[in-house]
């Protein structure tokens, strides 16, 4: 009785082993053929400093020129822009930004050319207008109200003040202003002449803008689609502006 219950015992035992070894094979077969797949790491947003807000200076140059007209000085570019951003939940690498403020372009024209008339009443916008007085220096200025939408990737997005970063988009803008400030030489002497006046002008801007670089400082170009002057008042001038771009907040 004793040896029965011996022999029972050890094929309960065996029979255990060799189930369970059946077992883990077959877990081990299906682990194989379905691995687990890897979290993505999560990252801790709340701290994070991600081009809030954007201060973009540039030079800025115009497409189509004609031989009568040539730009002088420095021609610059001044954008202001408050940005909220929103990362993507399947990968915080990447986020949409939306946003809204002031782009303005700043064009110095040479002297020879004399005035720039922006109150003129003819059909066409008179670039060097000699019936009015002698100019020395002319500025044309326009102002734009813009909301820049950018698609934004950054390698470390819990540290991005730090990190690589790229940005591709549009702005959209609606102008505000435009003006020229005019030196003017008379008998009497000197004095400053500023106008204003949106006749000739192409109200709405759309322009495609990028930006590249690490941290708080990233380069960015941008080139409007729309052109600078309404259809038959001038040349078809398409402003394109490059610079540094400072990102904070």
């Amino acid at each position: 009785m004793k040896k029965i219950v011996l022999f029972l015992a050890a094929s309960f035992l065996l029979g255990g082993a060799l189930y369970a070894q059946v077992d883990t094979t077959a877990a081990a077969a299906a682990l194989a053929a379905n691995p687990p797949k890897p979290q993505k790491k999560k990252y801790d947003l709340s701290k994070r400093a991600n081009d809030h807000f954007l201060l973009q200076l540039g030079y800025t140059n115009w497409t189509s020129l004609p031989d009568s007209i040539k730009t002088g000085n420095l021609p610059r570019s001044i954008n202001a822009y408050f940005m909220l951003d929103f990362p993507f939940k399947s990968n915080q690498k990447l986020s949409a930004a939306i946003g809204l403020g002031i782009g303005s372009d700043h064009m110095s024209l040479d002297k020879d050319l004399n005035f720039v008339n922006v109150k003129a009443t003819s059909a066409r916008l008179p670039f060097n207008d000699t019936t009015r007085f002698n100019a020395k220096k002319t500025k044309l200025s326009t102002a734009y109200l813009e909301a820049p939408v950018e698609l934004r990737f950054v390698s470390d997005p819990e540290h991005s003040d730090k990190s690589f970063k790229v940005a591709l988009g549009f702005k959209f803008g609606t102008m505000i202003k435009a003006s020229t400030r005019t030196r003017v030489t008379q008998s009497g002497g000197d004095y400053i002449l500023k106008e204003s006046s949106k006749r000739y002008f192409n109200t709405t801007r759309i322009s495609g803008t990028a930006r590249i670089g690490v941290g708080h400082f990233t380069l960015f170009g941008s080139y409007q689609f729309t052109k600078l002057l309404k259809d038959g008042v001038g040349p078809e001038i398409k402003p394109y502006t490059v610079g540094l771009s400072f990102g904070g907040l």
